[in-house]
């Protein structure tokens, strides 16, 4: 079977062998779901929001639009189905098929489908801040969910075998530590989606909005704030305290550990460009 990979996902795959091997595999799987599902593929979607997954649109043997996603296995992203289950629609996309083995997932069909990218970023702040709210549940024992600290030491670990290629040292260590300080003290243990931001969320038919992309882990509310954040670049790099100000009150969470997880991640979040200034810049101005 025939497919077109867009060129940010095949950029993706294509200094990782187990990538590569994903990669490769991609047309039969698509073509084993095809048959197993009784689905009808259509175009592939071609976003710049992401390049750990393959998307397209999908027909059910019933005429029901839908999409068909099949993720790209990576650390953050293990648990997406899980946490598409518990949510069960409220507020996220539904989930009408899953095989957890080949990370692929049937889901419900926005429509329109635009993100909530279309709006003003302080208009932004509230949607986001009303969908986290609806999002954070305390998951029941047992349960499949790893904790915040898992991703935490990942990103220490990969981001400690670049040492040689940070600007600022003290930066990058103060950023570690607070990777193991701050999932340590949080002061809530919830379900977060911890890449929620305006591109993971569309127009749809359903409801207003609805949230795609999670990515589970259980933690610190505070956290969840971050990755709109660190959307919302010039807005946070001319007032950070601001801008942190204003999210952290819309959330009702804390405005420091907001401020200390959004420094750590400026400072010490693994990156393929060390030598980017900008996210530099902030790290600085946010630093305790």
């Amino acid at each position: 079977m025939r497919i077109t990979v867009p060129d940010h996902l095949a950029a993706s795959c294509a200094n990782a062998p187990e990538s590569a091997r994903w990669l490769e595999r991609l047309p039969s799987t698509v073509a084993e779901l095809q048959r197993r599902w009784s689905i009808t593929i259509g175009e592939a979607f071609d976003s710049s929001e992401g390049s750990c997954a393959w998307v397209a649109t999908a027909t059910r043997s019933t005429g029901q639009a839908s999409v068909l996603k099949l993720g790209l296995p990576h650390m953050e992203g293990l648990h997406e189905i899980a946490g598409l289950r518990f949510w069960d629609g409220d507020p996220t996309v539904r989930l009408l098929e899953a095989d957890e083995s080949l990370g692929a997932m049937l889901l419900e069909c926005c429509r329109p489908g635009t993100t909530l990218r279309e709006l003003p970023e302080p208009e932004q702040d509230v949607v986001i801040a009303n969908l986290l709210k609806r999002l954070w549940r305390a998951p029941r024992r047992p349960h499949p969910f790893r904790p915040l600290s898992d991703m935490a030491a990942s990103w220490s670990a990969e981001t400690t075998v670049n040492e040689a290629r940070w600007l600022d040292h003290g930066i990058v260590r103060a950023g570690l530590h607070l990777f193991q300080e701050l999932p340590r003290n949080a002061p809530t243990e919830t379900l977060l989606a911890t890449d929620l931001h305006a591109g993971n969320v569309l127009r749809a038919e359903r409801e207003p909005w609805l949230v795609i992309d999670p990515k589970p882990f259980v933690g610190d509310l505070a956290y969840d704030a971050t990755q709109h954040l660190l959307n919302c670049t010039a807005r946070l790099a001319a007032n950070p305290d601001g801008t942190i100000a204003r999210v952290a009150d819309l959330l009702g969470v804390d405005r420091e550990r907001v401020r200390l997880w959004t420094f750590a991640r400026a400072a010490a979040e693994p990156r393929d460009d060390w030598t980017d200034e900008d996210r530099l810049s902030l790290a600085r101005k946010l630093a305790p």
